[in-house]
Parts: C-alpha cells; structure tokens; sequence
C-alpha cells in the first residue's frame, strides 16, 4: 500500500467514522444513558462488526450483492425495520438508564452492536466501498488486511467520540423531562439517518 494511498484512506476512515449515522446516534444515545464505561461493549461491537463486515465483503460478499441487487434491496429494508424498533425503544426510554422497567434499562451488548452492523445500511455502503478502492488486485489479501487494520486504527477512536460527547451532555440532560426529549430527538435522527440509503443504491 503506497504512502499516499495510506493517507487517502485515513482520511476516508475518519471521515466515514465519524460522520453521523445509525451506530453514531446509538453512541451519543447510549454515552448520554449509561456512561462511557458502560457504553464500551457498543462501542467496541460496532467496530469489530463493522471491521468483520469489510473483510466478509472484501473476500466474496460484495461480488454476490453485486450480482444480486435484490438481495441489497430488500436488506436494505430490513435494515429500516430494526433500526426503526430500536428508535421505538429509545424514544420510550424516559430517564437515565437506572430503571428496571426502563425500556434502555440495560446498554446495548457487545454482540447485540456487532449485529447491529449487518442492519446497519451505512456500515454495507462503506463497506463496498472501501474494498473496492483501497485494495491492490496484484497482492490483494495482504491489502485487504492491512486496510482493515489501519481502517480499525482510525476507526475506534473516532466513534469513541460520540460516545464521549454522550457523556459531557449526562449532566445537561439528567434534570427533569431533558432526557426524554433527548431520547426523542435520537429516536427521530436514527430514523432519519436511513432516508439517504433506503432511497440510494449500490452503484
């Protein structure tokens, strides 16, 4: 992988990691409810599920999804499905994760958030992309490695970000009905988030 190359895609991987979307509203989300700690096994889950997606598509997936647009299609539609029941959830959620009977009672898991990203649309959209343009077809498994890890390197503390911003907002939003509204507006953006890639497509 050549030098430029390298810092083309550090700049793609900051400004796809950090950019707003599904996983980065669930973040902010999740940093606001539950704390950083906490909302560490998403933030680690959304990372390896998404790195695992760029691999999976990079040795094969991506040339099926290519050759069978209906079957990115209709996963872009089960994609709005889940994404829009998790926005239901947090727009109930009413106070600061500490309620048993709270619907975001309990963050998101690590395994729960590296699932997440096979119904993540703007994760399938990156990852398409990214192994098509950062890969070299004359050694093309050591570049697909070695763009995952530099990708990995840019992409955790990007999206920590989100999670951090959660938190300087705890105090802001722990008194009276501000984090239900909060809570809210997430649910509202996460939904939102979806438009520009139900209405996109693979080309």
């Amino acid at each position: 992988m050549s030098q430029d190359t390298v810092f083309a895609l550090i700049g793609f991987a900051f400004a796809m990691s950090i950019s707003p979307g599904p996983g980065n509203f669930l973040l902010l989300t999740s940093g606001v409810n539950f704390g950083f700690v906490r909302s560490l096994p998403l933030v680690l889950g959304i990372s390896a599920g998404f790195l695992t997606m760029v691999f999976c598509v990079g040795i094969g997936l991506g040339q099926i999804l290519n050759k069978a647009p209906i079957i990115y299609t209709l996963l872009k539609f089960v994609c709005a499905a889940y994404v829009f029941w998790l926005a239901v959830k947090i727009a109930r959620s009413r106070s600061i994760g500490s309620s048993a009977s709270d619907q975001m009672a309990q963050p998101i898991s690590f395994i729960q958030a590296a699932l997440f990203q096979l119904v993540n649309p703007k994760a399938w959209a990156v990852a398409l992309i990214v192994t098509v343009s950062y890969t070299n077809p004359d050694n093309y498994l050591t570049s697909l490695v070695l763009m995952i890890l530099l990708f990995a390197i840019v992409n955790l503390p990007s999206i920590s970000v989100w999670a951090i911003s959660g938190v300087a907002l705890r105090l802001v939003l722990g008194e009276g009905r501000r984090i239900a509204l909060f809570n809210l507006a997430m649910a509202i953006l996460l939904v939102g988030s979806m438009i520009p890639v139900l209405l996109g497509s693979m080309d």
